[in-house]
């Protein structure tokens, strides 16, 4: 007898009831619909995939373009006893080959690939021969050209509809405007339009924005005022360390985490704020995807984010435990010019484009019609320094390069030492007896890693060099000889980025750029920051300009936002200023400067205002100069 969605939940994740819309959109998945989610962050996605898939004969591929998150999400299926694995960028011809195999011939529940390996005909012509029981695009807002998030390699997703017709599309996304949520349908070529969405609204939110003039004070008050713990988003890496320090000195718990830490630095940071070791971390945007710390309190930005998506992404990192929260913006005039001007590093000119491919092309020593296939690891920083370019112009550089399919540039992301025997165990037996020296570390290998005979293992050097007390460099010398020796294939860790060449080099005099795509691409780039403004400048309520600008309709205001509580306080404090000015006009008539001056409650500016709507309400008289109460009660 086939299990119930809910035995499923109940078995491997030990919940007893699904969360707003996990059901629905899991009910329409197994009758074999094309459906898009629309949950917010923290919202549980993952298990609208997952539980279904469980219930389904066969394999659920699963699209990311955050490799660190289908990390953490392989190993925490494996945790729970479900067969899953990940290809991604910086893995081996062999490893990917390998780990198809398992996923035709073996148990494999569940597949995680980075877009850009669909280019590689190996895995569309091995997806082809698979049974494939639903496709689960995550991060879905990245496959359409007016996402927040455009990623190219998602442009590559129509192919599984070609390779497997009738498998349903799973599409998830926190965020994405009506816009978005038309183009991934059509992209993905969903069959008939189906959507689920949660609302953009969260109660427990009170998001504040300030225009400061010394945000680094403000931004100190906010975290001693509100307590628990906290992220600080900036924009650049300098700035983390920068406001880490001055927090620091100021006696709070903090530190700094970027893109160009090391991994092992990386996760040591993430793991000492998560079990608040650290009470703030100050990052840029390389921090908080796929974090579910539920305690977070307070989410600061000290710099303007590029579009309302990519804010309610990060802000949205506070409040998941359902308590109250606060995202907070502070910002300067400044900041609004530079936000405008930074469009122009975005979409540099074409000349520029050619330029960077043309010094790509030497870096790596490509010669012309050669190339194709070939993989680096690619240091950003280092390349830019060479040529004298700017960074983040290099990056929308590579950004459309990799759109007109020139070449695929991954995320950073550590991987660590794969290991796998070549010869079999007799084979291996005999090389023992001839070669004693390897004899400690191949028994190691051995009693350390199950499976190392059939497929890539991930192992620790430094684990395996304790047990056999020899130098950890006298152990990757060792590895190394044995896979000269064809013995075993031995790959090294990483934790660079990987570029890899699409096509063979041409001249760049010749290289095609799509300069329309870039003019179109920059027209909504200006949109997006002309809402940025339109948030700043909101009048009524944060929570309800959000909503408007995800098309969710709405008209009940919040009440916990800056907007709200400033206009309840204001209203709190017409309401005692009325009823002092009564008090005062029943004891007798007085002129204006005698009644304004003898007022103890509020700014001169709005006594005056509540006086002028006690006068509109006929409560207050006026004659001859002096003001008397109406004989009328005020309530």
């Amino acid at each position: 007898m086939e299990k119930t969605s809910l035995e499923i939940l109940k078995q491997y994740w030990g919940y007893d009831r699904f969360r707003p819309l996990q059901e629905a959109i899991i009910h329409d998945v197994l009758l074999g619909k094309d459906t898009l989610g629309l949950m917010p962050t923290g919202g549980g996605k993952s298990l609208c995939f997952q539980v279904p898939s469980l219930q389904m004969e066969g394999i659920c591929i699963v699209i990311s373009p955050l490799i660190a998150l289908m990390k953490d999400q392989v190993e925490n299926l494996r945790k729970r006893d479900i067969p899953a694995i990940a290809i991604f960028s910086g893995m081996s011809y062999r490893e990917v080959d390998i780990a198809l195999d398992n996923c035709i011939f073996g148990n494999i529940k569940f597949l995680y690939l980075a877009p850009e390996r669909l280019y590689l005909d190996l895995i569309q012509e091995r997806i082809r021969h698979m049974k494939v029981n639903l496709f689960a695009i995550d991060e879905a807002h990245c496959i359409s050209q007016w996402g927040y998030d455009f990623r190219p390699p998602y442009l590559e997703l129509s192919k599984l509809r070609e390779l497997q017709p009738n498998v349903p599309f799973l599409a998830l996304t926190a965020t994405a405007t009506p816009k978005v949520v038309e183009d991934i349908q059509e992209k993905l070529g969903f069959r008939e339009r189906n959507e689920y969405r949660m609302s953009f609204r969260r109660e427990n939110l009170g998001y504040m924005v300030f225009d400061e003039e010394n945000k680094m004070n403000r931004m100190l008050r906010v975290i001693k005022k509100m307590g628990g713990s906290g992220v600080i988003y900036v924009r650049n890496r300098r700035e983390t360390q920068e406001v880490a320090r001055f927090l620091l000195n100021h006696g709070v718990p903090a530190d700094f985490y970027h893109a160009g830490l090391d991994m092992p630095s990386r996760m040591k940071k993430q793991e000492a704020w998560t079990n608040n070791q650290v009470r703030v971390i100050v990052a840029t945007n390389a921090f908080g995807m796929g974090i579910d710390k539920p305690d977070v309190r307070f989410v600061v930005h000290l710099d303007l984010p590029d579009s309302l998506e990519a804010y309610y992404q990060e802000a949205g990192r506070a409040g998941r435990d359902g308590k109250k929260a606060f995202p907070v913006l502070l910002y300067q005039q400044a900041d609004r010019d530079n936000l405008w001007l930074n469009i122009e590093n975005d979409f540099p000119d074409v000349k520029f484009i050619q330029q960077v491919y043309h010094y790509l092309c030497n870096y790596f020593q490509i010669a012309y019609g050669a190339g194709k296939g070939l993989v680096y690891d690619f240091d950003l920083v280092e390349f830019a320094k060479k040529y004298k370019l700017e960074v983040l112009k290099t990056i929308s550089a590579l950004k459309f390069l990799e759109r007109d399919r020139w070449l695929s540039l991954s995320e950073s992301v550590y991987i660590p030492a794969r290991f796998k025997f070549e010869v079999d165990f007799q084979e291996l037996y005999k090389f023992q007896v001839q070669s004693a020296f390897f004899d400690p570390l191949i028994k190691a290998i051995q009693r350390l890693y199950g499976g190392v005979y059939d497929y890539f293992v991930p192992i620790n050097e430094f684990e395996l060099a304790k047990l056999i007390k020899k130098p950890y460099e006298e152990v990757v010398k060792m590895l190394t000889m044995m896979q000269t020796q064809e013995i075993a294939t031995y790959l090294p860790k990483t934790d660079a980025p990987q570029l890899e060449f699409l096509q063979a080099r041409v001249d760049y005099k010749n290289l095609y750029i799509d300069t329309q795509f870039i003019a179109m691409r920059k027209a909504y780039k200006q949109e997006q920051v002309k809402a940025i403004y339109q948030y700043l400048d909101e009048k009524h309520c944060r929570s309800l300009a959000i909503q408007r600008y995800f098309g969710e309709e709405g008209e009940e205001v919040c009440g916990a936002c800056d907007l709200c509580l400033t206009r309840d306080f204001k209203t709190n404090e017409s309401e005692k200023i009325a009823l002092e000015i009564q008090q005062l006009l029943i004891a007798k008539p007085m002129y204006l400067y005698e009644l304004i001056e003898a007022l103890q409650i509020g700014k001169e500016e709005l006594r005056l205002q509540t006086l002028r709507s006690l006068l509109d309400q006929q409560k207050v008289l006026l004659q001859d100069g002096l003001y008397s109460w109406n004989g009328l009660l005020y309530r």
